[in-house]
């Protein structure tokens, strides 16, 4: 079958822009400016975030947002959808999202809004909707529902895991479809009490055990309460021999699917 040369751009922190089957996806916008927006309570510092700048400027980033055929949003906390994104995005661009933040985010002013309970064919591409556990405990319950996603195109099957610990939920996802490359939020993001809510190195390394598809790894140095940068996951990819399957993208670099 013909290759289709889908890629992803990794902008910062879990927003991703992702060229499939002709179509261009922005996940997860944090568009505010570094130092923008309050920090994450009860964690161990107090550093505003975003801690980093986007690694576009507003003309590249006018460009994008203007030339995205949909915003997919795994969830709406504020590092994944934030107020500089709903201010910025046009209103009648089509945003995908779960079912609990459909009515949210019409109520936002988007007038073009897809829920996708457990697939919704666009175009040429098929998105799955996953589930996942964002913590363990009290902490996790608060989290609330979050979802991860595949997208699907012919034989490449990206699938984003959003914000989840190592769980049987990703597990029951890799197993059921396959994916041929993986994107997972790391950071081991940490409050003073509880838990990792995103996946730490070990989580990486165990998801590793078990698929042989090329994982890349988000989600890092750019909120107080990841605790876990680049360093750390590079030194456990070394460790563990893994530098051919585990990629730590920086922000700007395009990743080919």
């Amino acid at each position: 079958m013909e290759k289709t040369n889908s890629r992803f751009r990794l902008l910062r922190h879990a927003t991703l822009l992702i060229e499939m089957a002709g179509k261009k996806i922005l996940v997860d916008p944090m568009l505010s400016k570094k130092e923008a927006m309050a920090p994450v309570q009860n964690a161990s510092n107090s550093n505003r975030m975003p801690l980093v700048d986007l690694p576009v400027d507003e003309r590249e980033l006018n460009t994008i947002l203007d030339k995205t055929d949909a915003i997919l949003v795994t969830h709406t906390h504020r590092d994944h959808w934030d107020i500089a994104a709903q201010q910025q995005i046009n209103k009648e661009k089509m945003i995908i999202c779960q079912p609990e933040d459909k009515v949210k985010i019409r109520e936002q002013g988007f007038s073009n809004v897809e829920s996708i309970d457990k697939v919704w064919q666009w175009n040429n591409i098929k998105i799955h909707r996953t589930n996942g556990q964002h913590g363990t405990g009290e902490i996790g319950k608060l989290m609330g529902t979050v979802s991860g996603y595949v997208l699907e195109n012919n034989t490449e099957k990206l699938y984003i895991a959003g914000d989840t610990i190592w769980c049987p939920d990703v597990e029951e996802a890799i197993t059921l479809h396959q994916p041929t490359h993986i994107v997972v939020n790391g950071g081991g993001a940490q409050f003073l009490e509880g838990g990792p809510i995103t996946m730490t190195t070990n989580d990486v390394i165990k998801l590793s055990r078990l698929t042989k598809t090329n994982i890349s790894v988000a989600h890092l140095e750019t909120v107080n309460h990841c605790l876990q940068r680049r360093p750390h996951f590079r030194a456990a990819i070394v460790e563990h021999n893994l530098t051919n399957q585990v990629m730590i993208p920086n922000d700007g670099e395009w990743v080919t699917i």
